[in-house]
């Protein structure tokens, strides 16, 4: 009786997480590698975990104390909190939990055509949106515990290539919701939305990414405009990501044109990247987490990639 006693008290969450996490370098060829432009680096992790529905991370949140929250493309919520050494390098993550996410019936949502979350914001209100394509729509989650609510999408999302949905979703810092969708058009450019934050109106944009990129994610900035995630594959390269800057000013333009910040590709330690976080830190720095979709494949992996980001860099020089 005691030993069962002791044994339940030390039980872990029904949702517990077994999560490895290997510290890598932003470049195998130079470990010393340190710096992005104005990003710098501070640590990444290849992430294996004990489930089979641990992968495809497509969305993510960070908070300032290093708890996080992440979306996959099989519908599903991973949490936990990322830790650092004294230098403020990524080390490991604790407290990891992988929930089911929940349709309207509070049935987890099935995998297939209705599962694939690519996108993940907070609104004003605390409640969660997510973007999803395939079956294009943005649901809200009053907690990942919660089951799925309707909340009104962009005219004509429904359109858009079924794998190239709202792959970038985000709440500004006025409570503003920017969506982009993956689809590029004729001219270069892909579709995006500026609503808002009921989502009773949006007003329809274009997005123009890096040439042969699309966007895959965005993180609004505490002070106005946003960073957004760009993604371009190809057979000779692989993937390569770019990490750039809408401004505030942007944002108000029929097309909306952003200023690159860094670019990861190989030699670097380049993956599937499909998500991004900012997290304003008390020192007036910025916490820029960016993480990586495995597709459930073997030949990818699940990273989850650190850089801190003065924002004075993103302040243009005067003339």
């Amino acid at each position: 009786m005691l030993l069962g006693a002791a044994l339940a008290a030390f039980a872990l969450p029904a949702n517990a997480l077994a999560l490895r996490a290997r510290v890598i370098p932003l470049s195998e060829e130079d470990p010393s590698l340190d710096r992005l432009g104005p990003l710098a680096f501070k640590g990444a992790l290849a992430l294996a975990g004990s489930e089979r529905a641990f992968g495809g991370l497509s969305g993510l949140l960070l908070e300032p104390d290093g708890r996080f929250l992440a979306v996959t493309d099989q519908a599903h919520w991973i949490r936990g909190r990322i830790e650092r050494d004294g230098t403020g390098r990524l080390t490991g993550i604790v407290e990891a939990e992988l929930l089911p996410m929940l349709d309207g019936n509070l049935r987890p949502v099935r995998i297939g055509r209705p599962s694939d979350a690519e996108s993940l914001a907070r609104l004003p209100d605390g409640r969660l949106l997510v973007g999803f394509e395939r079956w294009h729509r943005l649901r809200v989650f009053a907690s990942p515990e919660a089951g799925a609510q309707f909340f009104p999408n962009p005219r004509g999302i429904a359109t858009l290539p079924a794998n190239s949905g709202l792959e970038s979703v985000t709440v500004l810092a006025d409570g503003r919701i920017l969506a982009i969708a993956e689809a590029g058009g004729d001219d270069g450019t892909a579709r995006a939305w500026i609503g808002a934050p009921d989502g009773r109106t949006w007003d329809e944009r274009r997005y123009r990414p890096g040439p042969d990129f699309v966007a895959v994610d965005a993180a609004a900035l505490p002070g106005g405009g946003a960073l957004v995630l760009e993604r371009r594959v190809s057979l000779l390269t692989g993937f390569t990501s770019r990490i750039v800057h809408l401004s505030a000013a942007a944002l108000d333009q029929p097309v909306l044109e952003p200023v690159e910040l860094a670019t990861i590709g190989a030699p670097l330690s380049a993956d599937n990247y499909e998500g991004i976080a900012v997290a304003h830190r008390d020192d007036g720095a910025l916490d820029v987490a960016i993480v990586s979709d495995d597709n459930f494949s073997l030949f990818q992996r699940n990273i989850l990639m650190l850089f801190r980001l003065e924002q004075d860099a993103l302040t243009p020089p005067s003339r």
